[in-house]
């Protein structure tokens, strides 16, 4: 996934959070948590790109699963990171991995195919437009940042609550989800937008 696109995601994300959430004092954590979440996507998702560009006949089964294991590598580093932040995470890797999984397959997939129909001397924007019809490369945006956002909600229930705490935060992180996942949508349609045009 591109910086800028989930980096986007993110600010789009805090902002609407901003008005609908009645929790101002916990968005400056959330801004940074969520800062840093996206660092650690960009970093999976370079290695996934890297390995689609080697263009190797392996098994694509074979190489989502290294890059599964590597992602995890990656969370590691996250969780040391996220010790300065006042919550403590144990990723549901069994709840995770099949979303993380799909989302994987998606950006491996369309890597390989942006790469294969990348015209030679030709720039990204070129590259997307010979591979996607405009359509389909919203679908597939708006599908990878969904699954994202899916992701967001399986990881929040690693993070240690009180079980008071834990329907609250259940219904937060629904609603969550459902903003990240209307964000999606609009983003993902402005992203193709903005390569097609």
């Amino acid at each position: 996934m591109n910086r800028r696109l989930l980096g986007e995601f993110s600010r789009r994300t805090v902002d609407a959070l901003r008005s609908a959430l009645p929790l101002p004092g916990a968005l400056p954590h959330l801004e940074h948590f969520l800062a840093a979440n996206v660092a650690k996507e960009v970093r999976k998702d370079t290695l996934i790109i890297r390995r689609a560009a080697e263009g190797q006949e392996d098994d694509g089964r074979q190489i989502l699963l290294e890059l599964l294991q590597s992602a995890k590598e990656i969370d590691r580093d996250f969780l040391r990171q996220t010790m300065r932040f006042p919550i403590r995470i144990d990723i549901p890797y069994q709840e995770i991995d099949p979303v993380r999984m799909r989302r994987m397959e998606r950006l491996f997939g369309a890597a390989q195919r942006v790469l294969a129909a990348w015209p030679q001397g030709e720039r990204p924007r070129q590259a997307l437009r010979a591979a996607f019809a405009r359509g389909e490369l919203e679908r597939l945006l708006a599908e990878i940042l969904g699954l994202y956002a899916q992701e967001t909600l399986a990881l929040s229930r690693g993070v240690r609550l009180p079980a008071l705490l834990r329907p609250v935060r259940e219904l937060a992180m629904r609603r969550l989800v459902g903003i990240m996942e209307s964000i999606a949508r609009r983003l993902a349609a402005d992203a193709a937008r903005t390569v097609y045009v």
